[in-house]
């Protein structure tokens, strides 16, 4: 009996053994060597290692080994302190937000609630603009890139993910109702995802020239407006469209980032549309029915049926689209130029520079792997979040 069990254990194993392999090979060892690399002073050439034996304490030992961190990513430890505090305030608001006040004690403590969010608001982001421009301020000017490259990607992320969701949701709720030829829009909503995202972005580049005679610049001046430079413009989208002269992180985006924005939502809300129109198929008709039989409304069985029963395929297609923009790299190495000034550089296309264009590999592993941190922990952080809302039937 025993004989047959380790036998047994030996053949499982020898069956996941190729798995385990690959996963380790491509996965476990590159971000294991990635962190050795970044304790170290490597270009091209692997150099000392930076941590120093004749630390005074444990603390300068550590802040000796993790220097790449702090002069390529983080500035000043002080100011990376603050940021995450700020960070962690922000998170309190959100509980004094959902959880310090019920929604059921009135108007009083409503407006209490109300009251008391904003006040913890304003100081998480107070602290959190003050630890970043610590950093920031720290930092030598060619190691600015990577916090700018953050700021850059949270535009995109925040930009593109919600507007990719709610026409996503649109289009497969139009299309789930009683239409003819559901199955050709279906395969022309999915065609911009399967199209070679450099093709695209040549498209896009072309369809927003910063040239007079573009297309979009045509249909502009048919409408009486101005000629814009689209993708040639490194100026914050609301100061060009508004006049406005607004500076820092409060300016938003680029004129040539709310372009890659438009393409990231033109490219995934025909993917998020197929995907919410299989959740929908999912729904049993019985409970629209019932919902129908008890008076409810087309909006109230939208919020109340549709809503809460679409809401895992929501959180699935909301962290995909976390992962994606904050690693997105094709479209945004094709579409920015030395015009738009650096504006389409998100962190993993600083990466790219610094490791590629600078040959400071050990800098560019350490960014490489405080981005790796930050999609975990903001997947984590929106897994919190969302998944107590999410209704699994």
């Amino acid at each position: 009996m025993k004989h047959q069990r380790t036998t047994e254990n030996i053949t499982g194993w020898l069956f996941v053994a190729p798995a385990v392999i690959l996963i380790f090979i491509f996965g476990i060892f590159p971000i294991g060597y990635a962190a050795y690399m970044s304790v170290h002073t490597w270009r091209i050439r692997q150099g000392a290692i930076l941590c120093d034996p004749e630390a005074a304490d444990v603390i300068a030992l550590v802040r000796s080994c993790l220097s790449n961190y702090e002069t390529a990513v983080l500035g000043d430890w002080g100011g990376a302190a603050l940021f995450a505090l700020g960070l962690v305030v922000l998170f309190g608001a959100y509980l004094v937000w959902t959880r310090l006040f019920s929604k059921r004690d009135g108007a009083i403590f409503a407006v209490l609630r109300f009251a008391a969010g904003l006040v913890v608001i304003a100081v998480a982001m107070t602290l959190i603009s003050q630890g970043y421009n610590t950093m920031i301020g720290a930092l030598r000017t060619r190691d600015q890139a990577f916090l700018k490259g953050l700021q850059i990607t949270i535009y995109y992320a925040f930009g593109s993910i919600p507007l990719q969701l709610g026409l996503g949701l649109l289009l497969a709720y139009v299309l789930h109702s009683r239409i003819k030829a559901k199955a050709l829009f279906r395969t022309i909503f999915f065609l911009p995802y399967v199209t070679p995202a450099v093709a695209a972005a040549v498209v896009f580049g072309t369809v927003f020239s910063a040239r007079a005679t573009s297309p979009m610049n045509q249909l502009v001046q048919l409408f009486g407006g101005d000629v814009q430079r689209w993708l040639a413009e490194p100026r914050p989208f609301l100061n060009v469209v508004f006049g406005l002269n607004l500076e820092g992180f409060i300016a938003g985006p680029s004129m040539a980032l709310v372009v890659v924005i438009i393409l990231g939502i033109w490219t995934y809300t025909g993917y998020n549309a197929v995907i919410f129109m299989a959740g929908l198929g999912n729904i049993p008709k019985d409970l629209y029915e019932a919902a129908r039989v008890d008076g409810a409304t087309d909006w109230h069985i939208f919020r109340y049926v549709t809503m809460p029963l679409l809401s895992p395929v929501t959180f699935y297609l909301s962290i995909l689209g976390f992962i994606g923009t904050f690693t997105a790299f094709n479209t945004l190495f094709v579409m920015r130029t030395p015009t738009n000034a650096g504006t389409l550089d998100t962190s993993a296309l600083v990466i790219f520079d610094t490791f590629r264009a600078q040959n400071r590999w050990a800098e560019a592993t350490a960014q490489a792997i405080v981005l790796l941190l930050l999609v975990l922990a903001m997947t984590q952080i929106q897994r919190s979040l969302l998944e107590k809302r999410v209704f699994y039937g």
